[in-house]
């Protein structure tokens, strides 16, 4: 369940609260008024429209087949973001209860495994309308964790060994900083997520279109899991597109960020930012990097719906 990059424990006392206000996490959506949303509105549409073709365009026999063919295909991509190069064929394998004798190889095929259950779960309607909810962000936690091996729910101190278990769907309770990013004191999370909840789960298709890459950002910066949190956002950002797009399950982004996964992880880098002035919004983080964070998941999503691409 590893998100690459390690989490550093910054402090030992667990729970603790440095009382942070919930408006460092701001803007959380572009703005109306943002010099971008013009071109970001003209992008959510083409999606929306390029999306329903597709769909619209398969007989369901087709739709069916290649909703289980994207399933593995996004959990091979997914792994690879997460340093975890798991063959198809294996994948394969494991959906069928075939694993390696060796330890690490079927360690990497039961995560596989769990990944294509917990998004079967999804394309059944199992997180309808709750993906950017508290309780739907922690199900996708508990539920693929419950299916991983013990030794990849494992994380390692760096400073001092400590071998510490990830324990599925429960906020963490500790201190991290992932890169250069120190994320909100674990007191501070629940606060958090909740003013996340707030904003993205009461949207309406359109915006949810054109708020997934924000949603899928703010995830990560607020870091609510020891780990695990890179796999969550995907699969969230996954359940909202399905649910706001209807795309039956014929398309992911996964590939698409794969592919790109130096510039996927600049981005992300340059959201944490703070505000560049002035002229860059009035929340405390950049809305312009913000804005072009969703331009590239925009683009990246209607590059992945084209038939081509699977």
């Amino acid at each position: 369940m590893n998100d690459k990059e390690t989490d550093k424990e910054a402090d030992t006392m667990e729970g603790f609260d440095r009382g942070e206000d919930i408006a460092v996490m701001e803007p959380l959506q572009v703005s109306d008024g943002s010099p971008h949303q013009g071109a970001l509105t003209e992008l959510a549409v083409d999606l929306a429209a390029k999306s329903a073709g597709f769909r619209r365009s398969l007989p369901d026999s087709v739709v069916n087949a290649l909703a289980d063919l994207v399933r593995a295909m996004n959990c091979y991509y997914s792994n690879l973001i997460e340093g975890h190069d798991t063959h198809p064929v294996d994948i394969e394998r494991a959906m069928q209860n075939d694993y390696s004798d060796n330890p690490r190889k079927r360690d990497l095929q039961l995560e596989a495994r769990a990944h294509v259950t917990v998004q079967k779960w999804i394309d059944e309607d199992g997180l309808a309308g709750r993906a950017a909810t508290l309780e739907g962000i922690c199900e996708i936690h508990k539920r693929f964790g419950e299916l991983l091996p013990d030794e990849l729910l494992r994380v390692q101190d760096p400073q001092t060994g400590e071998r510490i278990r990830v324990e599925p769907g429960t906020l963490r309770r500790r201190d991290v900083i992932v890169g250069d990013h120190l994320a909100v004191s674990p007191g501070a999370v629940p606060r958090f997520l909740g003013r996340f909840e707030q904003v993205f789960s009461r949207l309406g298709k359109a915006q949810t279109i054109a708020s997934a890459a924000a949603a899928h950002h703010r995830l990560l910066w607020i870091h609510p899991f020891l780990d695990g949190n890179g796999r969550v956002a995907r699969l969230m950002s996954y359940a909202m597109l399905r649910d706001a797009l209807d795309t039956g399950g014929i398309w992911s982004i996964a590939r698409g960020l794969a592919r790109q996964e130096a510039q996927y992880k600049r981005q992300l880098i340059a959201c944490d930012q703070p505000r560049r002035g002035d002229l860059d919004g009035r929340g405390s983080r950049s809305e312009a990097a913000l804005a072009e964070f969703t331009r590239f998941f925009l683009q990246t999503c209607i590059r992945a719906r084209a038939p081509t691409s699977l």
